[in-house]
């Protein structure tokens, strides 16, 4: 119906802009018309005018380089006016071809919307295609958020059961989450136009929705194998809100069967969570690594204090031994100078040619 109106209007824009074009070239005849009833005039001025001439040979010239320039004038004006109408007519033409462009475009995308509607309806018809519908939108999420070795789909459970898609915690045992949602009741319930019709799909909602949940809890849900709840995926946010708004007791009872009912949003919050969870657990199995490496780093940093002290005393003992040999050293000038500033006594040279030995002299422990 949709598609028709579209089509009805196109086809009156179309003919409003045919009879724009039409009245344009209507009024560019009348005023050809115009145009040539004016100059038919001025010819008929022209003949009067030449006759007037025969008879006024005096300003015959002057008379007929007026008329002539005139003429001129008004066949310039008249040239102007001719292609000013050309180039306006030939700009709404152009106008009206890039308008027909337009909608012939808008048509074109109207018929490809409907065309993808058509196929999206088919799709959700269709229970394989829906769950293939399904699992490829749970799949996006999942490998857009998770690395590789943290999930897999279609994995193997003891019992033989191949749930959608596992995700591996730390503990190793998988999350499950199944994409097959039952969708035909939704279906139902909102093509119902009485109340009756509206009684029997809600009625069949409730009895798909929880037998799917019991599927699930039956098959998913192994002691020691896998963790103590599992995830149901529903395709759409419309579906789950309808879901919590109306079926609250669907909603309650998947919660007492530990199967957590999940639109694609909640989808991508659980699947954060998880990815918070697996971040402490490597921090935690890290931990004692970490505890024993900062004992090794406390060890290597006393021992560096120790030898640091070691170095410390010896730049000690080094700095005293130069302190020592630096009094010698002037213990060692002073006597040189005295021995220099020694005057001998010429009497004592005169009686004696020995020079008597030096007293020896004992060296303290500070020289």
């Amino acid at each position: 119906m949709s598609e028709t109106l579209f089509i009805l209007l196109g086809a009156v824009l179309i003919v409003g802009l045919a009879a724009l074009g039409v009245f344009a070239f209507l009024n560019l005849q009348r005023q050809r018309e115009h145009e040539s009833a004016e100059l038919a005039e001025l010819k008929r001025l022209q003949a009067e005018t030449m006759g007037r001439l025969s008879m006024l040979a005096g300003g015959q010239a002057d008379l007929q380089r007026a008329v002539h320039e005139r003429l001129d004038s008004v066949t310039h004006h008249l040239g102007q006016s001719m292609t000013a109408t050309r180039q306006h007519t030939a700009d709404s033409l152009a106008r009206l071809n890039e308008r027909l462009a337009v909608i012939d475009g808008a048509q074109k995308n109207i018929t490809d919307l409907a065309s993808q509607v058509t196929s999206l309806q088919s799709v959700l018809s269709n229970k394989q295609q829906r769950g293939a519908f399904g699992q490829a939108r749970m799949e996006i999420i999942i490998q857009d958020s998770l690395p590789k070795d943290c999930y897999e789909f279609q994995f193997s459970l003891s019992n033989r059961t191949r749930p959608d898609c596992a995700i591996f915690l730390p503990d190793q045992r998988p999350l499950v989450i199944d994409s097959k949602f039952p969708l035909e009741a939704v279906s139902a319930l909102r093509q119902a136009k009485t109340d009756e019709e509206r009684r029997q799909a809600a009625s069949r909602m409730r009895s798909d929705v929880g037998r799917h949940v019991v599927d699930i809890a039956e098959k998913y849900l192994i002691p020691g194998e896998t963790q103590d709840l599992a995830l149901m995926f529903v395709p759409s946010e419309s579906v789950y809100a309808e879901l919590h708004e109306s079926f609250d007791d669907l909603v309650q009872k998947a919660f007492r069967s530990r199967v957590v009912i999940v639109s694609p949003s909640l989808l991508m919050l659980a699947v954060h969570v998880i990815q918070s969870i697996r971040r402490d657990a490597r921090m935690r199995e890290a931990a004692d690594k970490i505890h024993a490496e900062v004992g090794h780093l406390m060890d290597d940093l006393k021992r560096l204090h120790e030898r640091v002290l070691r170095l410390q005393q010896h730049f000690g003992q080094a700095n005293e031994d130069i302190r020592q040999i630096l009094i010698s050293a002037e213990k060692v000038e002073k006597r040189g100078t005295r021995i220099r500033e020694v005057e001998f006594d010429d009497a004592v040279e005169g009686t004696s040619n020995v020079i008597p030995a030096p007293i020896p002299h004992q060296l303290t422990a500070g020289e």
